[in-house]
């Protein structure tokens, strides 16, 4: 018996003295703000059903950049913030705003461009080396501009090649990641993008993976209870039950085995 479960079936009485089954089960929900990339990836669409089948509780989802979403826990609107941009998540903890940081997974980020590669960014031998080039040859760059992690992690990669990215060649969309890849489709131009999203995107035109693989395009996915001493609506009892199984053997299994094109798009890492 699940024991978020209320009731499954009342029994009434009709006129005649027949007995009538009446549904009366009123699923509990939660509400997670969450990254885009966790959406337009297909991963919540994977793994949110076994969550709710085992459970009983359904996860209700707002997709925002990471910024966005560590604001709407702020202000209570949701129970959990599942997220990517670590600094800002551990801020968040420390203002009292979350109970408890939690490992998830992590994937990494890569820039995409032309397959002409302009800037020549192939040949870049860190990722600081690859958004300098792109800056300096004035190659169209087209930047989420929402304060979302992948943005948080492009300003820092501007800020260590000590470049104040502006002008006709960087294009800010504001808007999620998908919206931003179908724009450097369109321009053409180069972009960061994690790699989950860009693994699952399908608009790709000529855009391909120009540069890869530098340890700092590391990217880790937390999971955070709103706190429910500020917010007394949190539903913390359930938020908890979704951050536990998230980093239960059968969460980090199911996160393990979602694919896109035979590709792992997230991998694993709870404590």
């Amino acid at each position: 018996m699940l024991s978020n479960t209320r009731a499954l079936l009342l029994c009434a009485v009709s006129s005649l003295g027949s007995i009538v089954a009446v549904p009366a089960f009123a699923q509990d929900f939660i509400t997670v703000a969450s990254t885009t990339s966790t959406e337009n990836s297909g991963l919540f669409g994977y793994i949110l059903p076994m969550f709710t089948d085992e459970t009983g509780i359904e996860v209700r989802v707002v997709a925002q950049g990471t910024g966005q979403a560590l604001e709407t826990g702020r202000r209570g609107d949701v129970d959990v913030v599942f997220v990517h941009a670590l600094p800002a998540e551990e801020q968040f903890v420390a203002e009292g705003y979350g109970v408890e940081r939690f490992d998830v997974m992590y994937n990494d980020f890569v820039i995409v461009g032309p397959d002409s590669d302009p800037a020549d960014t192939h040949a870049a031998e860190n990722a600081v080396d690859a958004m300098t080039a792109i800056a300096q040859a004035g190659a169209s760059f087209a930047s989420r501009g929402d304060d979302s992690g992948t943005h948080q992690a492009e300003l820092a990669l501007w800020s260590a090649a000590d470049i104040a990215p502006e002008g006709a060649w960087y294009l800010e969309t504001g808007s999620g990641m998908g919206a931003t890849l179908n724009t450097a489709v369109q321009v053409p131009a180069y972009a960061l993008t994690d790699r989950g999203t860009w693994l699952s995107f399908s608009n790709r035109g000529d855009l391909t993976i120009t540069y890869e693989g530098d340890p700092v395009l590391f990217n880790p996915y937390g999971v955070i209870l709103v706190n429910p001493e500020l917010h007394t609506h949190v539903k913390a009892q359930e938020g908890q039950a979704f951050i536990d199984w998230l980093v239960s053997d059968a969460g980090q299994q199911a996160i393990a085995e979602y694919q896109v094109g035979g590709e792992q798009l997230f991998f694993p890492n709870a404590q």
